[in-house]
């Protein structure tokens, strides 16, 4: 596993994929700024909490919230976009590391969108109920990180696997792969939530799946 994170770190200075690492950084930076202003907005506008104490502190600590709260959807909202240009990724992992690989068929523009709505769905309704978390900071992490790795795993290996095997075979390959998978996920979560680093995390979760994917594909 930590091979196919350093490879998809190194995948960044890959020529091919410089299209779309650059689209992966504005995509996070406009994700990242608009996030930002739609919980801003949200905040000060709405009773988004319906708890009065939680609307009260949350209404206390003002940008601190705004902060929170961005930090917390950011991975979920940016892996949904990222899913629409995850295709070049691949390719250009694929280009590079699996020159011997045919074409993938890929998914398709509806098949991707109607995956990516239910992940975005899940994602920030998860998300927000977990804020009760806050209360209990030693075990916020911990349920933070284990639920975004299962989903972010889960995200990432299905659209990966979905361009090149049918649904069965890439729900075989998660179940025997699951640990593997999910602690994949949980590193994938860490960087989407470390400052600058989460501009990029993005590319280098796509690329570290194929890796793994391939790796899993050819063992079984």
């Amino acid at each position: 596993m930590l091979g196919a994170f350093l490879k998809g770190i190194n995948q960044l200075s890959d020529p091919a994929a410089r299209r779309p690492v650059w689209i992966g950084l504005l995509a996070a930076l406009a994700v990242f700024a608009s996030l930002w202003a739609a919980v801003g907005y949200l905040l000060a506008h709405t009773n988004l909490f319906h708890v009065l104490w939680l609307e009260t502190a949350i209404d206390l600590l003002g940008g601190l919230a705004t902060l929170v709260l961005t930090w917390v959807l950011f991975p979920g909202v940016i892996s949904a976009v990222v899913s629409f240009f995850l295709e070049s990724i691949a390719d250009a992992v694929e280009a590079r590391h699996y020159p011997e690989l045919p074409k993938a068929p890929g998914l398709g523009f509806a098949a991707t969108a109607a995956a990516t709505a239910r992940f975005l769905v899940v994602t920030v309704a998860l998300n927000l109920v977990m804020l009760i978390f806050l209360l209990f900071p030693p075990v916020f992490p911990f349920v933070f990180y284990g639920v975004n790795g299962y989903l972010l795993s889960r995200e990432y290996f299905e659209l990966v696997a979905l361009r090149r095997v049918e649904i069965a075979e890439a729900r075989a390959l998660r179940r025997a792969n699951g640990g593997r998978l999910f602690a994949a996920g949980v590193v994938i979560a860490f960087l989407l939530t470390v400052p600058v680093v989460n501009l990029l995390a993005p590319i280098i979760a796509t690329a570290a799946m194929v890796h793994l994917f391939e790796s899993w594909r050819r063992r079984a």
